[in-house]
Parts: structure tokens; C-alpha cells; sequence
């Protein structure tokens, strides 16, 4: 049986990522699950949250946090879990109001926007800006996106993050004059749900969960 004890397991060496997340699973032990759930939108059945993530259902233990994916392992990625005990802690689910913003469009995006693109945006290009036909097939072989192509770049597609929450990613191959380039659009509801230091993290999650 998983435990929340697990998801400790890979702080203990690292104290950048230990100590904010022991602070947020303090915070966490004290939440009213039923309230956090209708907060963020999410299912709480027996004893754990349901989250959706690229199209692949876990669980998020409660009150000791462990995520866990559909095979029933814990997720031991510090900046998955950091991001997703802070969406339940502090984040607010609201529906997609019709907009799609750029990272520096987010409050306090400008701040960060350097730090976004060589985090995010390049290393999107230089991982998939390489072989478009390969990231259509990645995109379009998993049918738990629920990717819709975009008109936007050589390929582009918008597809749930999590649940309710749908990312739009652009890219443009390399020519003879330019590298290959990305994009990222969030869909409008994401400025409730997590601050713009948080989505530099959700381009990290993005980026490792596809490439894997």
C-alpha cells in the first residue's frame, strides 16, 4: 500500500525542495478535503483526490500527500508534487472564459518571462521542434489529451493539463535561417489555479511527461 511517507522519500537530500514542500504538507494534513476538491473541481473518494494529468487518471492521498499514478506508484518528481499539494492548498478552478494567454500576459509573467523561455519555450523547441512529424504522432497516439490541432506553427495542438485546465502547444521546425521555436498558450482559467512562478513548473511537468 502506498503511503504519503513515499513522497517525502526524495526531499530528505534537497533543501530547496524539502523545505517548501513540508510546508505545504502541513497545510495540507489541515485541509477540508471536501472543500478542496469543490475548490479545484476535482472527484474526493475514499480518501484520496482524483487528478487527471495528460490524460492519465491518479490519486492524490490525503491527509498524507502522495500522488500516485494509474499503476499504483507514487510519483516521486519533486516539481510534480510541489505543483500539485500547491493546487489544492492555494488554487481555484474556474471555467475557460475564451482566452488564450502567452506566459508574459500572465500577472507577474513579465517578471519571469526569461527565466520561462529558457526553462519552457527553448527546451520545447530543441525536444520536439526537431521531428514535427514525430511530435503529430506523440500528440495524436494518445487519445487521453484530448488534443485539438491548431492552425497556429508546422504543429500545434490544445490538450488538457489537468483537469479542465488545457495548454496550447505551438512549434516551428528550424530552417536555414532560424532554430526551431515553441510556443505556450494558457487557457485563461490557469490564473487562478497557479501563480506564474507555478508555470514554469507546469512546463516542466509538460515536458518530462511527453518526452516520457
Amino acid at each position: 500500500m502506498v503511503t504519503g511517507k513515499t513522497a517525502f522519500a526524495g526531499y530528505d537530500r534537497n533543501q530547496q525542495t524539502r523545505v517548501p514542500f513540508e510546508h505545504y504538507a502541513r497545510a495540507y494534513k489541515n485541509l477540508d478535503p471536501r472543500e478542496a476538491a469543490l475548490r479545484c473541481g476535482l472527484s474526493f473518494e475514499e480518501g484520496a483526490f482524483g487528478l487527471r494529468i495528460l490524460g492519465r487518471e491518479h490519486r492524490v492521498l490525503f491527509p498524507e500527500f502522495s500522488l500516485v499514478d494509474p499503476s499504483g506508484k507514487a510519483v516521486e518528481s519533486s516539481s510534480e508534487n510541489i505543483l500539485f499539494i500547491r493546487y489544492l492548498c492555494e488554487g481555484k478552478y474556474f471555467p475557460f472564459r475564451g482566452r488564450r494567454l502567452a506566459y508574459n500576459e500572465i500577472p507577474w509573467g513579465n517578471v519571469y518571462y526569461r527565466n520561462f523561455e529558457g526553462r519552457c519555450l527553448k527546451r520545447c523547441a530543441f525536444t520536439f521542434g526537431r521531428d514535427i512529424p514525430g511530435f503529430r504522432r506523440l500528440i495524436e497516439g494518445n487519445p487521453g489529451l484530448r488534443a485539438e490541432a491548431l492552425k497556429q506553427g508546422d504543429a500545434g495542438y490544445r490538450f488538457e493539463f489537468i483537469n479542465g485546465l488545457f495548454i496550447s502547444l505551438m512549434l516551428w521546425a528550424a530552417d536555414d535561417e532560424f532554430p526551431p521555436s515553441a510556443q505556450i498558450l494558457f487557457d485563461d482559467n490557469f490564473v487562478f489555479a497557479f501563480t506564474a512562478e507555478d508555470l514554469a513548473a507546469v512546463g516542466d511537468v509538460l515536458i518530462g511527461r511527453l518526452r516520457g
